[in-house]
């Protein structure tokens, strides 16, 4: 990942494209049958108030650069959410050499350990997630119920390797594929905010290497932010 590629904005830009209708975008349905799903280029760009050629460009990988103007006119009219326009904006403007630096090591506060012990006393599983999904400390019974992650490895302690390649993961999530679908929308945000870190590009490449459900829905470009939430389990 040490150079974003342009075909990453392409193919978000082409994703989202497709998941909107005419109507969505409160366009009147055109007569005549579509060939392809969504709005169309010349739709979004004369929506946006580019031209088509500009925007075509765009899409294609072959503009160098967008003002954050445009850029904004495009989350509008494609209705992204905070995260996902904050993701267009990313894969437009690659971070510059100086935010390429080696990242600090990854660490819990002690206020949210103690939050975790507080958790224990109510019976709710919790654990704290960092950069590309490790999972940097979780209470006592997160460790029983779901895993001990801290007697694994250190390369191994990763929620998404967990929830795609343990197989207790699917029997433990009652909605596993909702888990699994947003783990990767998590993972697709973070490799957008940090296009250089290997250890992510790794970790991406062995999913996608070893799980067709994940290579699906990585295809989907759907990116979500991580934050607190319920999940149920069997147990």
């Amino acid at each position: 990942m040490s150079e974003r590629k342009p075909t990453e904005l392409a193919e978000f830009l082409s994703a989202r494209r497709a998941r909107l209708t005419p109507q969505d975008a409160g366009l009147e349905e055109p007569g005549g049958r579509r060939r392809v799903p969504g709005l169309r280029r010349e739709e979004l760009a004369r929506l946006a108030g580019v031209s088509v050629d500009y925007y075509t460009r765009l899409e294609q990988g072959r503009s160098p650069s967008a003002s954050a103007e445009v850029l904004d006119a495009l989350a509008t009219v494609l209705q992204l959410n905070d995260a996902e326009r904050q993701h267009l904006h990313r894969l437009a403007k690659p971070p510059t050499a100086q935010r390429r630096k080696r990242s600090r090591p990854q660490s819990v506060d002690p206020a949210t350990l103690r939050l975790l012990e507080l958790l224990d006393q109510v019976w709710s599983p919790a654990f704290v997630l960092g950069r590309r999904l490790d999972v940097l400390a979780h209470n006592r019974l997160a460790g029983a119920l779901i895993t001990e992650f801290r007697e694994l490895p250190a390369k191994l302690r990763n929620q998404a390797r967990f929830v795609f390649f343990d197989p207790h993961a699917r029997e433990l999530y009652a909605d596993w594929a909702e888990v699994a679908a947003d783990t990767v929308a998590m993972l697709r945000l973070d490799a957008g905010r940090y296009p250089d870190d290997e250890r992510l590009s790794e970790l991406i490449g062995e999913l996608s290497i070893h799980s067709t459900e994940f290579r699906t829905w990585w295809s989907r470009h759907k990116v979500e932010r991580r934050t607190t939430g319920r999940k149920t389990y069997h147990h």
